[in-house]
């Protein structure tokens, strides 16, 4: 199945940025090691808009800024309907493989590591999600991304399949 990625314009968004993970990285040349940062950062409004980027540089707070800058490059919408999902979806990139599943108000983000760091940025209060395989927060990310872009409200199956809103509901 094809996904249609749903970009979004910065312009007039209140975005918060999260820090999901930030590693020294080493090069070693000939005269020594040398030491650099790489950081992994999601930004989103907590209203439906996210976007993750990645920053390297040789100080922590460039490579931060960096990151920000990047993730602002690539945010998607996602459909938040009554501060959870629409519907339950597996995703999987890499060795890392997601499950994220709508829950009842007051359940909260039962989440753990990159993939909270996300779902809390999109905007989402109330969601059971599960990973297995690899957590690498690289791979855990984007497998998240994946995973909120197969996403698909009521409304767009209906325009999608060219039918009434009731019918998608009462087939």
């Amino acid at each position: 199945m094809s996904t249609s990625i749903r970009k979004v314009k910065t312009t007039d968004l209140e975005l918060k940025d999260r820090l999901v993970s930030i590693q020294r990285v080493t090069k070693v040349t000939k005269g020594g090691r040398t030491f650099s940062f790489s950081a992994i950062v999601v930004v989103g409004n907590e209203n439906g808009i996210v976007g993750y980027g990645l920053g390297k540089a040789s100080e922590v707070t460039t490579a931060i800024a960096k990151g920000v800058e990047d993730a602002k490059k690539s945010l998607i919408k996602v459909p938040v309907i009554n501060s959870t999902i629409p519907h339950e979806q597996y995703a999987k990139y890499g060795g890392a493989s997601v499950f994220i599943k709508p829950a009842s108000s007051g359940t909260g983000v039962k989440a753990g590591g990159a993939m909270r760091a996300v779902l809390e940025s999109v905007g989402v209060k109330d969601v059971l999600a599960k990973s297995k395989g690899s957590s690498n927060p690289h791979n855990l990310v984007k497998a998240t991304f994946n995973a909120l872009l197969e996403l698909r409200d009521a409304y767009t199956v209906a325009n999608q399949r060219g039918v009434s809103l009731d019918k998608v509901f009462n087939g």
